[in-house]
């Protein structure tokens, strides 16, 4: 696996928008006080010719314009991270006119992005073996004053910070609009994580496995691997296509193990549990050593007897691994920046919750 070297003082911070660009609010503002935020830090910044664009169908400009600037501004050495200007629809779409040839023999750099960024960050690891962020986008740092995780996320990129852990609350009602768009999280929720553990589970593929929540448990859970991960909803969209590397990444790997990180966006609990089963046919949870579920963005949906829970958990479970939900990742902010590609030490005391990332 290959590290990128981290942004150093005073260096220069790129922004592309493989996905959505920053052109209406309130990322547009809230993207404008970003800058200001990391100029005030001493960092110049490159921005990408698409980083205001609007004229693409679910990401910012067409798929060869956003592929082409992905592309050159990774390779480029005018800048020595890049961050995504937010997620989007159809990032998948500049796949085809990213040179990922290209990208694998160049220096290796950080690309810190979410969601329909998933197409990058997870492609890094597998296809470049290269690690990446999976983190907040440009404009979430244009909030006033910034989150704990949002730190995480730049002492991260610093080099300053290897180990993440948990944040005490989540938000369930945001209040950033376009009238408020640099409001910063509304954490109002006291985080409580839910946990499959394979000693509590029945050798029998009917039997629905217990779930239950991390503070009942006299124990600390751990688990050890490489984190690859991401958005469900792009993770299955590149399931068999030319760009699905990942058993050939998990046998690499095999002696590490993988630890699976996995959220979700617009899929309901149906489609939670489709996109699981799918994945677990496609042989990509071979050697897995443990799951690490965010928060989906239908928290709280029920559909036909099926919660968020047991819509992976029922087809987990057999793995003999721990799954830990509820994570700080993904859709429902706050969310840890893990490092796709890294090994990681993983442990749960209560409703805590630590990564130690190491780069090895």
């Amino acid at each position: 696996m290959k590290y990128p070297e981290f942004l150093p003082e005073n260096g220069t911070i790129g922004f592309v928008a493989p996905s959505f660009g920053c052109s209406i609010e309130p990322y547009h503002t809230a993207f404008l006080n970003a800058q200001k935020k990391f100029t005030g830090l001493g960092h110049r910044l490159e921005l990408g010719p698409n980083c205001y664009a609007s004229e693409g169908i679910g990401i910012s400009s067409t798929p060869e314009a956003c592929g082409a600037e992905l592309t050159e501004y990774y390779c480029s050495d005018k800048n020595d991270i890049l961050i995504s200007c937010g997620g989007g629809e159809l990032m998948c779409e500049i796949l085809d006119k990213v040179d990922f040839d290209r990208i694998r023999v160049t220096k290796p750099k950080w690309y810190m992005g979410f969601s329909d960024n998933t197409n990058m960050t997870f492609l890094l690891a597998t296809l470049c073996d290269t690690a990446s962020i999976y983190g907040p986008c440009a404009a979430a740092f244009g909030m006033e004053p910034w989150h704990e995780s949002l730190w995480d996320a730049y002492h991260l990129l610093r080099g300053e910070k290897s180990s993440i852990e948990g944040y005490a609350l989540w938000e369930k009602e945001g209040k950033k609009d376009e009238e408020h768009p640099l409001e910063p999280y509304n954490v109002t929720e006291e985080k409580k994580l839910m946990v499959c553990l394979p000693e509590r589970q029945k050798n029998n593929v009917q039997y629905k496995p217990l779930v239950q929540p991390a503070e009942e448990l006299q124990e600390e859970i751990t688990m050890q691997g490489r984190l690859l991960g991401g958005c469900m909803d792009c993770l299955v969209n590149l399931l068999g296509t030319e760009f699905d590397k990942v058993q050939e990444f998990t046998e690499k790997y095999q002696d590490d193990g993988i630890i699976w990180f996995l959220e979700s966006c617009d899929l309901n609990v149906m489609s939670i549990r489709r996109a699981v089963w799918q994945m677990k046919h496609a042989g990509w949870f071979s050697h897995v050593k443990g799951f690490l579920i965010g928060r989906p963005a239908v928290f709280g949906q029920e559909m036909m007897g099926l919660d968020q829970y047991h819509a992976v958990t029922d087809l987990l479970a057999g793995y003999q691994v721990p799954v830990i939900m509820d994570a700080d990742i993904g859709h429902i902010p706050p969310m840890m920046p893990l490092v796709c590609g890294s090994y990681a030490d993983i442990s749960v005391s209560g409703n805590a919750l630590k990564v130690n990332m190491q780069w090895k």
